[in-house]
């Protein structure tokens, strides 16, 4: 899952960097309870598997009209796959215009919607890390780009399922009103409302230009860049955010 693009830290300044979120977690009577911010999709969560179930399941689909490429997309593994669905296909072999095409909105009618997250897995570490920064007093907020009509009980079901914090006291799930409201917008525009829930300590996300965006939003955090996949043509990381592959704690 790794771009492997960005410099990350090694193993042992990992750890410490994690080690001292959870110790910022640690609520004080009296001061405004700590808040750590997680993204979902390539943060806490590998949703390549789900990528992964459309393709084998387009390949099914496929096996009579286009039998070359279903072929090539029943042998197709997690590892293979890319961000974007024109890129997985080219991966995987399949160079056809109008095949990468119908592929598309194959996975598009899929993808964005709550049946199919239940295919989710965790980033290594996800699971322990959140629930020690939430056993040592913080409140966790899930701010995704998932949209709540379509996707926001499916996410509630996974993050349950997977084992996080949720559903109990100082956890939110927090998803942007409607699918057509770009990702970079929403974060841009809501993330400042996160401190009503206490103040921001540290925020994990995936994209580059949202942990810059909070970063400039929560002065003092710790910004952590999960090292997964990202839409092409991010912009720089600031120097300030830190840069990890997953939530390992060793």
């Amino acid at each position: 899952m790794a771009s492997n693009s960005y410099p990350r830290l090694d193993s042992t300044a990992q750890t410490a960097l994690l080690r001292r979120i959870v110790d910022r977690c640690r609520f004080v009577e009296g001061s405004p309870r700590p808040v750590v911010v997680f993204d979902l999709d390539g943060t806490l969560m590998d949703n390549r598997p789900r990528s992964l179930a459309i393709f084998h399941e387009l390949a099914a689909h496929w096996k009579a009209s286009r039998p070359a490429e279903s072929e090539k997309l029943a042998a197709a593994t997690v590892d293979r796959l890319q961000y974007l669905v024109a890129q997985s296909m080219n991966a995987l072999g399949v160079e056809d215009p109008a095949a990468i095409k119908e592929a598309e909105q194959f996975w598009k009618e899929r993808f964005f919607v709550d049946e199919y997250i239940r295919h989710d897995i965790e980033v290594p570490g996800a699971v322990a890390f959140a629930k020690a920064c939430w056993e040592a007093g913080a409140n966790l907020a899930y701010f995704t780009g998932r949209d709540l009509p379509n996707m926001a009980l499916g996410s509630f079901q996974s993050l349950r399922d997977l084992g996080f914090p949720i559903g109990c006291p100082g956890t939110e799930l927090v998803c942007k009103p409607y699918f057509e409201m770009p990702d970079e917008e929403y974060k841009t525009k809501e993330g400042p409302s996160l401190n009503r829930l206490g103040r921001v300590v540290a925020v994990f996300d995936n994209e580059p230009g949202n942990c810059n965006t909070l970063l400039k939003h929560y002065e003092g955090c710790d910004s952590v860049f999960i090292d997964t996949q990202h839409f092409p043509g991010a912009p720089a990381l600031v120097p300030a955010v830190h840069i990890v592959g997953d939530f390992r704690l060793s």
